[in-house]
């Protein structure tokens, strides 16, 4: 079979209306099909070619969103919202340069990346939303989750993780679950990193191949690489069957690193309907002049870093 150069992944801005293909309730999990409007899907191939941006461009750019988001902090805090953005999308997909980039000029005490690892035998037996409810914000706090309770829809799924009838009950809970939390006041963002199967290459290619950044690749990346298909496929039941007017998907053309994290910054800052509340200045009155009976200890060289540089 041949694989598709692209994710095909449609590009929300506003969510249509979802009712018939929302699952019902009954006893037993009816199976999801799904039924993509054949209009909003991308052709099987990568887009389009922009003109590189050059990265003075994009340094200037990367600098001036990052002042507007430490503004939306400030509003965030003094308003006690509560936002929560979800990063998905495939491996290497950049996911958490876009993280990075966001967290990078944030206050830590008010922001929380949340990046969960296998859960353990005890989280196995629990409701499956409640290890990452305990991470949810509280008043005034921002948490961005590289990757979240949608791992059941995708590897979880693709990869045999669990059963069948766990799967469905996720896709049956989940949008009962996300409008839960925006009821309570919680905004919700979700975001899909779409990066054709080249670029997915040539970036594990690199990672192999770089020392320093090898830890990003695992044994799972490798697996994933020859499911590509099945994992579209899991995209696509995932996206028709949670993509709800509460919490829409929204997908970012990933292929290029630096468009994509600037895409995915300005897109937060328009969803967030923020004011500069930026306190004024403080005002650093004259130093006390310090008392002149201090005698500094003798300076031990076994406590300081030597000076290699």
């Amino acid at each position: 079979m041949k694989r598709a150069h692209s994710d095909g992944s449609p590009a929300v801005e506003e969510a249509p209306s979802l009712e018939e293909n929302r699952p019902k309730k009954n006893k037993k999990h009816k199976k999801h099909t799904i039924h993509l409007s054949t209009e909003n899907q991308p052709a099987e191939s990568e887009p389009p070619e922009q003109k590189k941006l050059s990265s003075k461009a994009y340094e200037i750019e990367l600098a001036r969103l990052q002042a507007e988001l430490v503004k939306m902090q400030y509003w965030i805090k003094h308003t006690g919202y509560r936002l929560v953005i979800l990063f998905e999308g495939r491996d290497a997909a950049g996911k958490g340069g876009t993280i990075k980039r966001i967290a990078e000029p944030l206050n830590p005490r008010g922001c929380r990346i949340v990046a969960l690892g296998t859960p353990s035998d005890r989280e196995k037996t629990q409701w499956y939303f409640q290890r990452y409810v305990e991470h949810l914000p509280a008043a005034g706090e921002i948490v961005l989750f590289d990757r979240s309770w949608y791992n059941r829809a995708g590897v979880e799924h693709v990869m045999g993780f669990c059963n069948d009838d766990q799967y469905q009950e996720f896709l049956q809970s989940c949008p009962e679950f996300e409008r839960m939390l925006v009821r309570s006041g919680v905004m919700l963002l979700k975001y899909w990193f779409s990066v054709s199967d080249d670029e997915q290459e040539r970036r594990f290619q690199s990672r192999r191949t770089d020392p320093a950044r090898r830890w990003k690749l695992s044994p799972m990346d490798l697996e994933s690489r020859d499911r590509w298909v099945e994992f579209s496929k899991a995209k696509d039941t995932m996206f028709s069957c949670t993509n709800i007017p509460e919490a829409p998907w929204f997908t970012v053309e990933a292929n290029d690193k630096k468009r994509a994290r600037l895409n995915c910054l300005s897109h937060i800052l328009s969803k967030v309907p923020y004011t500069d509340m930026t306190p004024e200045a403080m005002e650093l009155p004259p130093r006390r002049v310090a008392p002149d009976d201090y005698v500094r200890p003798p300076r031990n060289e076994q406590f300081f870093v030597p000076p290699t540089y």
